[in-house]
């Protein structure tokens, strides 16, 4: 947009004072119109990180405006990343419309006139020629990721006739209609959704040129394939940002797409993992670009530009959390908030177990275990960045703002029971004090007990018998070296001097799996059990707690529930054992019955969805 919901900011960073007499007398975007609703100038105040994922930006993104962003702004300085919205269906997801795209973009055509390995002379034509910076193998790798698509000039001068007739055409038409009717449906000012609309005509019809550049050449590198992905948090991003200013707050959007030096990317070429250096420095960059907004609203995009090897190799797409976690880093905030569409994290999924109780403090090694294990809380690694400098990290919910939430809290000292109520927990944006339900508060000296029961359904057991008469140190060595090959993950596993068991996700290729077996065949007996589920019990409250693995074991055996395998961390803040799949939900609540011992005539508490 050439108006606020798209432009940068100024290069220097404006006091606040003279932020609003400046914005009001220049005509140079971002203007602030009068009366907008702006972060707090008051120097104490702190950041304060919220991400939205793509639901609650699909569905909730008037109530994130009117709800929440409107009621923390006086307090503190508020920075909002936002994930890609979501669609109607799972299919409409705007991410996996985008990676459908990136995949038509390289159906080759069967038409009668095309000769394979030449182009066609609809796509091969003198203007197309002189115009497209696909003509230099060096431009592509160079100049393309880092082309801004929205700038003058930025996009790629193609064939329009031959982009919008290409298969991917319909899935970015696709694209476009979902956020235009997302616009229509949200902002009221007819010359904001003007320029919105606009802004994301330009979008589409620059994904559409990269994705004709790719076709022509035949490819899309991992590098390109961020670029495209990137595509969904802009789109998502300029949407919020009209939203916000339609509703008066003064929002700027921020996208973050350069923000990591070219120099980074030629110091860490060819690196698999990047180091913690590395998100550093990102960290560093990404807050002094956000505290140039003071003190308007940043909106920004969860995409951070091209990384050494890939980022969705390095980090895969939970990307939006990650940069979330780097800003509040960053900036030093007084926490991250991760807002979903479920109140917390419970003792079980209530879906399963009616007797479920929110959890509102939990320790980052629980959440971890937790995420580990069937319940999608916050990826660990991105845990980690906010957590080491002792910045929580609160997940709370876009239908009930009020809510307190579940904090995962830095301090390992902290306690749900019976440390919490006593410390209370502030609630940023509120004068409310966070205190654990009543039905979690118990004296100090009453018997520790565990604070999750989670399942982690389709699951396949591979368990290798080793077929040698004398067994060497080469049977592990062989068993995991097949599993490196092919890049199996592996979730659980059982080992003595002959046998090994392993608990994986059934979400490889039949034809894979079957290669995998093969190959383990060489080192012995294997045999495949499928249709299971990992049973795995949480708290770090458990270590040292006599008595609990019986409990637990001798629960499921009195409930006829046969176990497959059992493993325990060395944490031993886990005890986790695998299990038919049909009894899942009968033994998540014999579990949560006798081991958590929340009954159902028990003390009443806040009951909600789980959080997947």
């Amino acid at each position: 947009m050439s108006t606020p919901p798209s432009s940068c900011p100024p290069s220097s960073s404006p006091s606040p004072s003279s932020s609003r007499s400046a914005s009001a007398a220049s005509s140079s975007p971002p203007r602030t119109p009068p009366n907008l609703h702006q972060n707090t100038i008051d120097p104490e105040a702190k950041w304060l990180v919220q991400k939205f994922g793509g639901t609650s930006v699909g569905k909730f993104a008037a109530k994130i405006a009117d709800d929440i962003v409107a009621e923390y702004i006086d307090q503190h300085k508020v920075a909002i990343v936002c994930s890609a919205r979501s669609g109607s269906t799972k299919a409409l997801g705007t991410t996996n419309l985008l990676l459908r795209a990136a995949k038509e973009a390289l159906q080759r055509t069967n038409s009668p006139s095309e000769t394979p390995g030449h182009m066609t002379p609809a796509l091969f034509s003198r203007t197309s020629q002189a115009q497209s910076p696909v003509d230099s193998p060096r431009g592509r790798s160079t100049s393309s990721p880092r082309m801004d698509p929205v700038s003058p000039g930025g996009a790629l001068n193609m064939s329009s006739t031959s982009s919008k007739s290409s298969p991917f055409s319909e899935t970015v038409g696709l694209i476009r209609s979902e956020h235009i009717t997302a616009a229509r449906s949200s902002v009221r000012n007819a010359e904001l959704l003007r320029e919105l609309e606009m802004e994301i005509e330009r979008d589409c019809d620059s994904l559409r040129s990269f994705l004709f550049a790719t076709q022509v050449i035949d490819e899309i590198s991992p590098r390109s394939r961020d670029t495209i992905i990137g595509f969904g948090e802009r789109l998502s991003c300029k949407v919020m940002t009209a939203i916000l200013r339609d509703r008066g707050i003064d929002a700027e959007y921020v996208s973050l797409e350069n923000i990591v030096p070219l120099s980074e990317e030629e110091s860490y070429a060819g690196t698999e993992t990047l180091g913690q250096e590395f998100y550093d420095r990102v960290a560093e960059a990404v807050s002094e670009r956000i505290r140039q907004c003071e003190p308007r609203v940043p909106v920004v995009t969860g995409y951070f530009g091209p990384v050494p090897g890939s980022l969705l190799r390095q980090v895969g797409r939970g990307y939006t959390d990650l940069l979330a976690a780097l800003l509040a880093a960053g900036l030093g905030a007084s926490e991250l908030q991760i807002w979903k569409e479920v109140d917390g994290i419970f003792t079980a999924d209530p879906r399963k177990v009616p007797t479920a109780r929110l959890i509102p403090i939990i320790s980052p090694e629980e959440a971890a275990e937790l995420t580990y294990y069937g319940s999608e809380v916050v990826h660990p690694f991105t845990m980690e960045q906010v957590i080491r400098r002792r910045i929580p990290i609160r997940i709370k919910n876009v239908e009930n703002p009020q809510g307190g939430g579940t904090v995962i809290h830095p301090d390992p000292d902290i306690d749900a029971a019976p440390y919490a109520e006593e410390a209370g927990i502030p609630i940023p944006g509120t004068n409310t004090v966070f205190r654990p339900l009543g039905d979690l508060h118990v004296a100090r000296d009453e018997r520790k007990l565990p604070t999750a029961v989670t399942i982690k359904e389709r699951i396949v057991v591979l368990n290798v018998n080793s077929n040698r008469k004398s067994v060497s140190h080469g049977f592990l060595a062989g068993v995991f070296g097949t599993l490196d090959r092919y890049g199996v993950v592996v979730d659980l596993i059982s080992t003595s001097e002959v046998y090994v068991s392993m608990a994986i996700e059934d979400n490889l290729d039949k034809k894979l799996l079957d290669r995998v077996v093969r190959e383990l065949k060489k080192s012995g007996t294997v045999t495949v059990s499928r249709d299971m589920a990992i049973l795995s019990l949480v708290g770090k409250r458990m270590r040292n707690m006599v008595g609990i693995a019986g409990r637990m074991f001798t629960t499921l055996g009195d409930g006829k529930v046969n176990i497959e395998m059992i493993s325990q961390g060395a944490n031993e803040i886990n005890i986790s054992c695998v299990i038919d799949a049909r009894d899942a939900v009968k033994a998540l609540n014999l579990i949560h019955q006798s081991c958590l011992q929340i009954r159902p005539d028990g003390a009443r508490g806040r009951m909600g969805p789980w959080l997947f």
